[in-house]
């Protein structure tokens, strides 16, 4: 049929109507075609018995509607725009891994950088970018965005948004949302280190937060800008997912609080001269993952890591050092512990004598380079008698006999679990965000070592997975 025409509505199913027709991004008329099309497909015993309850269950909740989401918790996510609007885009998917509801907004800034339908795509509903759009301000559509949520996350939050919203302006449809908003507000501030800086925005941020509002990051780093660098990049998505999770509660449990954990991650770079290293491809991922795992579950953390670029995980104490010396001595500095992790990968050799100059190259050619073995700092905390952690953990990294290769580590080292993963060149284990392990553990029978195996997982998985069997195993003991 070309067209619908419904008469004789009285004005509650009429609004009703309305109010589902802006929810679902469709006209009134379409609207009622759906409505028509799913309830055509109800028995006709069920329609004959006039059962409210059946037809109703056959009409399916718009996919916007916050408040039919079976207790979820909801967030309207404001995109601002700036460079780090892509990183929204990942903020959706880590605001949904931990069950949130998510409904995207968009300011025309934005919109130059990510678009509505990927935004719209990755939520799994309609993206709002218009204050004054006829489909859903017939109802104050701004008012509803900003009331029928329990968190508004603005990221990436812009200079100039956060100067509207400290001055009250409600321009556009994010800051009209932000002004009528009743619920709690997170900021995840990003722009250039000298806007960050400015008096303007300094004063701001203090209204902001005498506001009530809270924020995460930013954080340091380089720019999007050539050569620049500084305070003002956005903080990162697992970082302002983890914190959207701690303002709405119920408080997490924290069944790692009171306890001491030490991480290591990473390569280590050993020095053959002023410019030339030893080195692997470790990228510190997995390693960064189980300390804000750790952290999340309330432990005090340390992170001692070697060279890599990445953000410091939020409430973590970090180490930076470069060889497999300096992390050994930062690793005993930070005991004791009552578990440690040892992820990084350390290498096993160093030159024996480093060059105080640049190595050249001469006619009698290669320049002779003795190596000596670095110290094993698995096995040497491992077989610590006084200052040993009662659990402690190593990575194996291979690149064949994967289980043959870790159970002989594992035997060697002394340690109380074996993690191990298949690091070949096809897995893209080192420097992706993807692993796949196998736990290694003894029966606590014979001693006999036995192997637990895990399918793929994001490396933010595996953190949570091991922070879980920690858990499990240190609640387990008798105190």
């Amino acid at each position: 049929m070309a067209s619908l025409t419904v008469r004789k509505l009285d004005d509650a199913i009429k609004a009703e109507l309305r109010l589902r027709a802006a929810r679902n991004g469709r006209s009134v008329e379409d609207e009622v075609r759906v409505i028509l099309r799913e309830a055509a497909t109800v028995t006709s015993s069920t329609v004959a018995t006039g059962n409210r309850a059946a037809r109703n269950a056959a009409i399916p909740a718009g996919r916007n509607s916050f408040h039919q989401s079976n207790g979820l918790r909801n967030i309207t996510l404001i995109i601002g725009g700036g460079i780090a609007a892509y990183k929204a885009l990942d903020l959706i998917r880590r605001l949904k891994e931990r069950g949130f509801i998510v409904r995207c907004v968009m300011t025309n800034a934005a919109q130059q950088f990510v678009t509505p339908l990927s935004a719209g795509a990755l939520a799994g509903t309609h993206a709002y970018t218009d204050l004054f759009d006829p489909g859903s301000e017939f109802d104050a559509g701004h008012i509803r965005l900003a009331r029928d949520c329990d968190l508004i996350v603005v990221a990436p939050a812009t200079a100039d948004l956060m100067a509207k919203m400290a001055h009250g302006l409600a321009s556009d449809l994010a800051t009209a949302i932000l002004l009528a908003a009743d619920k709690p507000i997170l900021l995840a501030p990003a722009m250039n280190p000298l806007m960050w800086n400015n008096p303007a925005t300094r004063r701001n941020v203090a209204q902001l937060a005498r506001d009530g509002v809270a924020m995460i990051g930013p954080n340091a780093g380089k720019m999007a800008e050539a050569g620049e660098a500084g305070v003002g990049r956005m903080a990162e998505p697992t970082e302002i997912a983890t914190a959207a999770a701690r303002i709405l509660g119920p408080a997490r449990p924290q069944p790692l609080e009171g306890k001491r954990v030490l991480v290591t991650a990473g390569p280590t770079r050993e020095p053959i001269d002023p410019v030339r290293y030893i080195a692997n491809r470790s990228s510190g991922k997995q390693g960064f993952a189980i300390a804000a795992a750790a952290q999340a579950a309330g432990a005090e953390v340390t992170l001692i890591s070697g060279p890599v670029d990445l953000d410091d995980p939020a409430g973590v104490t970090v180490a930076h050092v470069e060889s497999a010396r300096e992390m050994l001595a930062a690793v005993e500095a930070a005991l004791p512990a009552d578990i440690a992790i040892f992820t990084a990968a350390v290498a096993d050799w160093r030159v024996a004598h480093e060059g105080a100059q640049k190595l050249k190259k001469t006619a009698a050619g290669m320049p002779p380079l003795q190596l000596v073995e670095n110290p094993d700092i698995l096995a040497t905390i491992s077989k610590l008698r006084d200052t040993r952690p009662p659990l402690v953990i190593g990575f194996a990294a291979e690149t064949e006999h994967l289980i043959d290769n870790a159970r002989a580590k594992f035997a060697r080292k002394g340690c109380d679990w074996m993690v191990a993963n298949d690091v070949s060149p096809g897995t893209g284990v080192m420097g992706g965000d993807r692993n796949t392990v196998h736990l290694l553990t003894r029966d606590g029978v014979g001693d006999e070592i036995k192997a637990e195996s895990f399918p793929v997982m994001t490396k933010e998985d595996v953190a949570a997975m091991l922070i879980e069997r920690i858990v499990s195993t240190v609640t387990d003991q008798p105190t």
